[in-house]
């Protein structure tokens, strides 16, 4: 098998990330039995923005995934995630990365959290400014984080801690919870596991 990044892969191409998001919530959104307004009332979005990434439009921030998520009760992962195949490799750079509204914040899904399970692993890559301040996730939601690069102020809001390169820190995200970059293209692997 050759594992050479830049020769040519004998997969067919996947469908583009709203392509699947569009497929994925549409999915979703029939599971849980909700319209497409009732959905957007839920979720606090407005049933035009529902509708276009219905339609495979748009470009979606991470709080719209989060919250369209959390209202359908699923990891985001079950909105963006592609099938896994058996060995699956993501090299620096690659994967679909997910931007907050504000542009500092990018959380790229490195494994989607099969049916049977309840984790999901980001690489998330911040810039310095404003903290980026998450609103709780499900209870019993915990979030462990690597740090790789650069250094960063992550936790509970009120209870955060400075991360280098190296530390590990995990807390419970079922409360509002921060990630503050304090260098530039600060690097982080995090895990969300869900109970």
């Amino acid at each position: 098998m050759n594992d050479d990044p830049s020769s040519g892969s004998p997969l067919s191409p996947s469908p583009s990330p709203i392509h699947y998001l569009a497929n994925s919530l549409r999915r979703e959104r029939e599971r849980a039995t909700l319209s497409v307004s009732e959905l957007a009332k839920r979720s606090g979005l407005a049933k035009s923005t529902l509708s276009q990434l219905e339609a495979g439009n748009g470009n979606p921030s991470l709080e719209t995934l989060w919250a369209l998520a959390m209202t359908l009760g699923i990891a985001v992962s079950r909105l963006i995630g592609e099938a896994r195949p058996s060995v699956q490799i993501i090299r620096a750079g690659e994967g679909n990365a997910t931007v907050s509204n504000s542009g500092r914040y990018a959380a790229t899904l490195l494994s989607a959290c099969p049916a049977n399970a309840m984790r999901d692993i980001y690489r998330i890559v911040v810039q310095p400014g404003e903290p980026y301040v998450s609103r709780a996730h499900g209870i019993g939601t915990i979030e462990h984080v690597i740090l790789a690069t650069g250094s960063a102020r992550i936790g509970p809001e009120g209870n955060a801690v400075i991360l280098r390169p190296g530390d590990y820190v995990s807390y419970p995200a079922d409360t509002s919870h921060v990630f503050e970059a304090t260098e530039a293209d600060t690097l982080a692997i995090m895990m969300i596991e869900n109970t």
